[in-house]
């Protein structure tokens, strides 16, 4: 059976429980952070915990946890269910919404550490384009809310069409995101991704493939993307911290460049594969 950290200790995942009245659990008030633990440690650790408590802060989540307390609840987990490869999450709630001094919740849960196909590095993958918009101003954008509802249709809808993600564009058609990754464009030796003022999520394994860029000499750009700009591209890729870099080579119907994972691309998976080592 497996084990799962609740609130203060590790317990039976089968035996966990959260009240009915739980503001998450009812209105989606709530954080997650979904990470990747290698080698029995989890990858960029103090940055998932930085983004977690910057959004508690912005969004009123309740949060009495220090990070030395989650960081040691995170190697409970691991240890109680034995993994050193595993695909992590961490749910911070506000607990009892009529409570005013009620707990929040905390809850972390680990599963063993399955990757993608490795047919989707080698040959790459294709995307949809959602009809769904991002709201820049919607408080909610740039954290990683419990409120994922839009996101899971919008996947889904790739996945019916056999895609492995849908692409995100705001009202006025600029480039943002995926429902979980981000997005990257390289197109004359520039790699290019859009701004965090679009109201994308930081993604903390876009900020690794910044700073590998940066120490590789690789020109890279926050700009506005548009649609031509993304279907002019010599090459397109997604990231996060479970599929990494992940070569894309069709947009819907339109072919990217000759269809094949770029050499930039390649040279920014192999740089991220040796730092997770």
């Amino acid at each position: 059976m497996s084990k799962v950290f609740l609130n203060d200790k590790i317990v039976d995942a089968d035996h966990a429980s959260v009240p009915v009245t739980d503001s998450g659990l009812l209105y989606g008030m709530g954080l997650f952070e979904t990470m990747r633990a290698a080698s029995g440690s989890v990858f960029a650790l103090d940055d998932h915990l930085e983004r977690l408590f910057a959004s508690a802060k912005a969004l009123s989540v309740k949060n009495p946890f220090d990070k030395q307390f989650i960081s040691d609840a995170i190697d409970q987990v691991l240890t109680a269910n034995d993994f050193t490869d595993a695909r992590m999450r961490l749910t911070l709630t506000n607990g009892p919404l009529k409570e005013q001094d009620g707990k929040p919740t905390l809850l972390i849960t680990a599963a063993r550490f399955e990757p993608y196909p490795p047919e989707y590095y080698k040959k790459g993958v294709s995307v949809i384009l959602t009809d769904i918009r991002q709201n820049p101003t919607d408080p909610t954008c740039r954290h990683k809310t419990t409120n994922y509802f839009p996101r899971l249709l919008a996947l889904n809808e790739a996945h019916m069409k056999k895609a492995a993600e849908a692409l995100w564009f705001t009202d006025d058609n600029r480039l943002t995101e995926g429902c979980i990754s981000n997005v990257f464009i390289v197109k004359d030796s520039t790699v290019c991704t859009p701004p965090v003022e679009t109201g994308l999520l930081p993604g903390i394994a876009r900020k690794r493939v910044i700073e590998i860029a940066k120490a590789e000499s690789i020109e890279l750009v926050e700009k506005d993307i548009t649609i031509n700009d993304l279907l002019a591209a010599e090459e397109v890729f997604l990231t996060n911290v479970v599929m990494l870099v992940l070569p894309v080579i069709a947009i819907e119907a339109h072919t990217v460049a000759d269809g094949k994972p770029g050499p930039i691309t390649q040279e920014l998976t192999n740089a991220f594969n040796e730092i997770l080592k």
